[in-house]
């Protein structure tokens, strides 16, 4: 049990982890050993988030997140699986934390009064300042 929130808990069967060869640099070893993981949690089949987590943590995850539901996250910073595997764990709690926090509602605001007249004073030097640049006609009197 993966426990996230106080009313989220992640049962860990509903996580799959596969460990896989990492890429990138480390010679030899790096052919050899599946030291990255790649973690799946099928958040739409889990019974433990609501729809309303769920829809913000597919926002939040984009690309990660199949049509099926299937949030996807690789890990292979380290050399070891074992750390690699924790820190998918992590990343995974990290992200359903982060959906699990409602967002704050918008409150529509308007202008103050002073905001407006400093806006309208400042087209107005604008304009002073335009008009300086322009070409100066001959007036003969």
């Amino acid at each position: 049990m993966i426990y996230i929130t106080p009313d989220i808990q992640i049962q860990e069967s509903d996580i799959s982890l596969d460990f896989i060869r990492a890429s990138g640099p480390g010679g030899q070893h790096v052919n050899k050993v599946a030291t990255a993981v790649q973690l799946r949690f099928d958040a739409r089949q889990s019974g433990d988030l609501s729809p309303a987590v769920y829809y913000r943590l597919k926002k939040l995850a984009g690309k990660r997140i199949t049509e099926e539901g299937v949030l996807i996250i690789q890990a292979s910073r380290f050399r070891s699986q074992e750390k690699n595997r924790q820190d998918a764990i992590e990343r995974l709690v990290a992200l359903v934390r982060q959906a699990a926090e409602k967002p704050k509602p918008r409150k529509k605001t308007r202008p103050t009064r002073a905001s407006k007249e400093r806006k309208l004073a400042a087209k107005l030097h604008r304009s002073r300042l335009k008009k300086t640049r322009r070409r100066v006609s001959r007036r003969e009197d």
